[in-house]
Formats: C-alpha cells, sequence, structure tokens
C-alpha cells in the first residue's frame, strides 16, 4: 500500500507561515535550503552550504545560546542519516526551545534520486526516541502538520517529527551562497555585533 506523502514546498511553507520574530530556522544542505528560501527569505534562516549532516547540530547551538528564540531544523532524510550522532546529544541536553523536523522523501534527491536508508527501515522516529527526545511526531498529511506548525510557535520541549514528503525535483530557487555574509546577516539579526 502507498503512504500519502505531503507536497515539499507547500509543506514548509506551513511551518514558516507567521512566524514571528523569535524562530530561527536552519535548514540542511540541498531541497530545504530551497525549499525554506522558496518559501521567503528571512534574515533568521541560517542556510547551510557545504555541511552535510551539520544542521542539528547548529541548531542544538543555537538552542543552547539563544534560549529566548525558538529554534527549528528542517533538513532531509539523508542530511539527517549522516548526522545521526547529533540525536544523541540533543536527547542528552533537551533545550526546551528545539524542533528538529525532517522531510523524508525516501531518497537521496540531489544526487540523482537513489533510494535513502529510510527505505530499507531505517525509523528515525525510533531513533530519535531512543536519544531520549520526548516528543516525536509522524506527519503523515495536512492536519498533522498544521499541528506541528502550531506546536512551533509555542515551542516548550525539545521536539523531533518526521514529514513524510513525495520524493519529487521542482525548480531550485537558490539564496545567497557567501558563507560570511549569511553570516553576518544572521548575526546581525539577532543583535550579536560583529
Amino acid at each position: 500500500m502507498m503512504q500519502l506523502r505531503l507536497e515539499r514546498r507547500a509543506a514548509m511553507a506551513t511551518l514558516v507561515a507567521d512566524r514571528g520574530d523569535d524562530l530561527l530556522v536552519v535548514p540542511g544542505l540541498g531541497s530545504t535550503t530551497w525549499d525554506l528560501f522558496a518559501a521567503g527569505d528571512n534574515d533568521r534562516n541560517f542556510y547551510l552550504w557545504g555541511a552535510m549532516g551539520g544542521a542539528a547540530m547548529i541548531g542544538l547551538g543555537l538552542a543552547l545560546t539563544q534560549p529566548k528564540k525558538r529554534v527549528a531544523v528542517i533538513t532531509g532524510d539523508g542530511e539527517m542519516l549522516m548526522g545521526l550522532g547529533a540525536l544523541a546529544t540533543i536527547g542528552i541536553q533537551r533545550p526546551s526551545n528545539l524542533a528538529i523536523i525532517v522531510f523524508d522523501n525516501g531518497v537521496y534527491g540531489e544526487t540523482g534520486m537513489q533510494p535513502s536508508h529510510t527505505q530499507s527501515g531505517v525509523d528515525l522516529l525510533k531513533v530519535a526516541a531512543a536519544c531520549g527526545i520526548g516528543t516525536c511526531l509522524d506527519v503523515r498529511d495536512e492536519a498533522a502538520l498544521h499541528d506541528l506548525a502550531q506546536r512551533l510557535k509555542t515551542l516548550r520541549e525539545t521536539l523531533f517529527a518526521r514529514v513524510l514528503i513525495e520524493a519529487s525535483d521542482p525548480p531550485r530557487v537558490l539564496p545567497l551562497r557567501d558563507g560570511v555574509a549569511l553570516k553576518q546577516r544572521f548575526r546581525a539579526a539577532l543583535g550579536v555585533k560583529a
């Protein structure tokens, strides 16, 4: 039986709609970066270029150093699989302002749509729970997606969510690629002096 899957660009737009001024978003390398930029650029988006597997740890660092901000890491299954160890550290630290959201399409979309390990039984929800993350959400439809978007607005616990999305390849919409400029822009949005 085929599982229903959400359209990724629409899912991203739902998650960041009406985000407020205190939500920092770290998208993973590739599709989630393009999807976030397509949903609307924001100085509080920290786009990663060439940091495969690092999004969750960057998000953890932000959550720990910016406890009055909400932090959402929105990444893909391939990127999360490369950084699985991050879930163990997050499960130990458990910052109440951090959400790890994985868009799971079951493929490595940036390298040719090869099957990812989630197609072969690796269950990221069970991994996150085993690492000590108490709230793990399985998002498979619009109602669950809207529930997740609402939880992001009042985040008070470490949260992990797997969002099942279609394996698609919409036109790429690329944000600025200058890492120094992105860092400076993000720091300025946080009120951190250079």
